[in-house]
């Protein structure tokens, strides 16, 4: 849900309202309320940030944070995962994990709702990858397919039940099929 304010809102001043539920966006002047996630979308992020910190996060490699406002580049923005690297992690003084991350991911997933814009999605994938990101996921539980980012802004296409999905340097030991991500589906 798109919302205009009556006259044009800053990013500073759209930090200053209170959150909402679903978490609202920033984007290009704009307040753009993102949709509940349902079954399909729920399990796949849960899943997805679960397996990714399971590889990652024990050798303190990185770490996958759900529904976290990242904002940077004059938007904010609310990536269904978002992936960054340990020692890239915002931190407060006494090294516990700050709240506010003004800083791009290093890899960002999103998963495409049934009534969602795939190019507001796509959108928001390459403005990260404009901004150092290493790799972006956009899957569609719908048509069963992933599309993979690279920088600066290559595209292709997973659909294939056996295809190996790409993952960052850091996460080399995380080994995902297209059938496996949406294996979850079924579980």
């Amino acid at each position: 849900m798109v919302q205009t304010p009556a006259k044009s809102l800053t990013l500073e001043a759209f930090l200053q309202l209170p959150e909402t539920k679903p978490a609202s966006e920033y984007i290009d002047g704009q307040i753009i309320q993102k949709l509940m996630p349902k079954g399909e979308h729920s399990t796949l992020q849960t899943d997805l940030a679960s397996s990714v910190n399971a590889v990652t996060k024990p050798q303190k490699i990185a770490r996958a944070y759900t529904e976290l406002r990242c904002t940077f580049g004059g938007r904010s923005t609310v990536p269904d995962v978002s992936v960054f690297i340990w020692n890239r992690v915002p931190r407060k003084k006494d090294g516990g994990v700050a709240n506010i991350f003004s800083i791009a991911p290093d890899w960002t997933i999103e998963i495409l709702s049934s009534d969602q814009s795939q190019t507001k999605v796509t959108r928001n994938i390459l403005h990260c990858l404009k901004y150092g990101m290493q790799l972006g996921w956009l899957i569609d539980p719908k048509e069963r397919s992933i599309l993979v980012y690279t920088p600066p802004s290559q595209v292709v296409l997973f659909d294939e039940p056996d295809d190996i999905l790409p993952v960052p340097d850091f996460a080399v030991g995380l080994h995902l099929t297209v059938s496996t991500v949406f294996g979850w589906l079924l579980e």
